[in-house]
């Protein structure tokens, strides 16, 4: 996302088996005398005080769907490379190069390769570990107590239908149910749309372990607590009733509940944030895959992704630059921006999606993925940060906000690359993709 700042993953040791210290070199490769790092390498999900740390610096455990970062210890936000600690200056000089740290959990599973995320561009996929002790002097982990930092990856999609959404968290399954496919207004019977709802939602129960399955009814903001509360638990209790006599199996416990509106997961302000937060919830331990053939793979290398659109008037140009397949599901989207204009211009589309006021900050998540024949979209992933009032959502995108505020304008010619992590239907080999204003695109996975 910045310009003539090149990074490079230069040391990843994995330390007692259970910690691992990632270095990475920030070189300067323009001629910007104020090009600063500490900014570009501060994790956006926490509070970091002064702006010193290279706390962004992280791995992605697909297999577990977790985003790790830096321990923090308890006396300062992060255990890595400090502005003021380590002797480092702000700035990177033209032509030179600096490199920071950083201490985190190890991923699971003791894997040979990982992921390295950052927040100055897509992730890194594959990136070697090596369990020889690292060189260098860096801060022990056992020496004081640490706290893990660690941001559940979920990973939502919905039904072309808008009948349901579902959020994935690698454990969980969270099917939204929308109320208005299921009920009359202000109405608890289901009606005769719902049948094929009810029986989908209890394949997939059947399909998993599940022992306990809860049902929690909400409602948008309209009415009050007296209307809202007891109509939410009585729809609740309607689609626990429907769920447990299509069950094919026994054992399963149905627990139902009704929040009214105190739980809304989309802004009131708007018909389509109620229409979302008007639903039925049913959460259950995440089914186990069916055995498929594996999909075919493309070789990289595929033409004719690209598309042009136009901001203010001026050419913009679009080229994906590949999808490409994850362990645990995942996929990663990455694609270009460029301006082929005279002139600088915003190009804004980018963050103007149906569902951006669900996260913490602006990130362009105007991006969606489409299964045609399994009548599924599939949404830019998230990352859940739990608070002290509840929990906040942030892209796992890229970033348009704070440092990173101008990333949708672009100078004459000038090119960015962008990204987005998505679940992948196992058994597609090829995927609609639509990315702001351009025209849809069929993109092979790799």
């Amino acid at each position: 996302m910045t310009e003539n700042l090149k990074v490079e993953v230069v040391g990843l040791n994995r330390v007692k088996g259970k910690h691992l210290i990632a270095q990475i070199r920030l070189s300067n490769t323009g001629t910007d005398k104020h090009l600063s790092w500490p900014g570009e390498m501060g994790d956006r999900t926490r509070p970091l005080g002064a702006i010193k740390w290279a706390s962004g610096i992280g791995v992605l455990d697909a297999q577990a769907r977790t985003w790790i970062l830096p321990y923090k210890p308890a006396g300062s936000p992060c255990l890595c490379s400090d502005l003021d600690r380590d002797g480092l200056g702000r700035f990177i000089d033209p032509g030179r190069s600096i490199t920071v740290y950083a201490v985190l959990p190890a991923p699971s599973g003791n894997p040979a390769t990982t992921t390295v995320v950052t927040p100055v561009g897509p992730p890194m996929l594959n990136v070697p570990i090596s369990d020889e002790a690292s060189p260098g002097d860096f801060p022990d982990p056992d020496a004081e107590p640490v706290t893990p930092v660690t941001r559940r990856l979920i990973l939502p999609s919905e039904s072309l239908d808008k009948s349901e959404e579902t959020a994935d968290d690698g454990k969980d399954l969270q099917v939204n149910l929308s109320s208005d496919m299921l009920f009359a207004v202000d109405k608890a019977t289901l009606t005769p749309d719902a049948k094929s709802i009810m029986a989908r939602t209890a394949k997939l129960i059947d399909a998993s372990p599940a022992a306990v399955v809860t049902v929690a009814g909400h409602a948008d903001s309209s009415g009050n607590d007296a209307i809202n509360d007891p109509l939410s638990l009585r729809r609740a209790q309607a689609v626990q009733r429907a769920l447990s006599a299509l069950l094919p199996r026994g054992g399963v416990r149905f627990q139902a509940k009704g929040y009214g509106s105190r739980r809304p997961l989309y802004d009131n302000d708007s018909d389509e944030g109620k229409r979302r937060n008007r639903r039925v919830t049913v959460t259950f331990p995440k089914p186990q895959p069916a055995a498929q053939e594996p999909a075919a793979t493309t070789a990289p290398g595929a033409t004719g992704l690209t598309a042009t659109t136009k901001a203010d008037g001026r050419p913009i140009a679009m080229e994906i630059a590949g999808l490409r397949r994850l362990p645990g599901g995942l996929g990663l989207l990455t694609y270009k921006i460029t301006n082929e204009g005279p002139a600088e211009t915003w190009f804004r589309d980018l963050h103007h999606a149906q569902d951006w006021e669900a996260y913490k900050y602006q990130a362009a998540s105007n991006v969606r993925v489409t299964d045609v024949a399994a009548g599924r979209q599939y949404l830019p992933g998230r990352l859940d940060v739990p608070t002290d009032d509840g929990v906040d959502f942030y892209c796992a995108c890229t970033d348009v906000s704070g440092v990173r505020i101008s990333t949708e304008k672009f100078a004459p010619g000038q090119t960015r690359e962008f990204w987005s992590l998505f679940a992948l239907p196992d058994t597609a080999d090829t995927v609609k993709v639509q990315i702001g204003p351009f025209r849809d695109l069929q993109v092979p996975i790799q």
